[in-house]
């Protein structure tokens, strides 16, 4: 359990040494596309460096959802590295690769504003927290899990910069990795007050969706 519970922190240190790499290499190559992919990893370096003080928070009690970490951790990785080492499809810049990265950023800002609404009861890990409420105002007032949909849909985005067979296989690994976290979050929080109304009247991740 404690080697699943610290895998992740390993993965994200190697996907922050991966993004590095990444931008030293688009940014040593010519033309606007690679300066332009170059800044797509230094802003998901710029993410990930954000989310350092959850990443690295001490859990106040065991998680739950020990199980999902790899999977979700890994696919990150392996994204970024396709990202940072696959070959880019673009031959030139052109005005359309702002499309991916205004989708990028805009999962990012949703991410952000999700977990400062929840203040104190976000955590990277699923688990009860002594006074746990349910919050739902704001963007969970729209959806469940508005800081996982930020998050697929900064990937999707990403992924479109990026497009690959790999690329394609670690955004599909990520979704199901999500979609795990986000039941097994769920059965965690069925007991909490007014959670089962709160979930029967609002959707997951997607209005009219999921």
């Amino acid at each position: 359990m404690r080697l699943l519970t610290l895998a992740p922190r390993l993965l994200f240190l190697a996907g922050a040494g991966t993004a590095v790499a990444g931008i030293v290499l688009h940014a040593g190559r010519d033309g606007g596309a690679e300066a332009h992919a170059a800044c797509l990893l230094a802003g998901y370096l710029g993410w990930l460096l954000l989310e350092v003080p959850v990443t690295f928070r001490r859990a106040a009690a065991p998680p739950s959802d020990a199980r999902t970490l790899l999977p979700y951790g890994l696919a990150r990785l392996l994204l970024v590295a396709a990202a940072s080492f696959g070959p880019l499809p673009w031959e030139r810049w052109s005005p359309w690769l702002l499309v991916p990265s205004a989708a990028f950023a805009a999962g990012v800002a949703l991410r952000q504003a999700a977990i400062r609404a929840l203040g104190r009861f976000y955590s990277h890990h699923v688990m009860r927290q002594d006074g746990h409420r349910v919050v739902t105002g704001g963007l969970y007032g729209i959806v469940r899990h508005p800081a996982y949909a930020g998050m697929l849909l900064a990937h999707v985005g990403f992924t479109c910069f990026f497009p690959g067979p790999a690329s394609a296989a670690a955004l599909l690994l990520l979704g199901a990795a999500v979609g795990w976290r986000i039941r097994v979050e769920e059965s965690a929080l069925s007991d909490v007050p007014g959670y089962a109304q709160y979930a029967a009247g609002t959707p997951r991740v997607l209005p009219k969706v999921w």
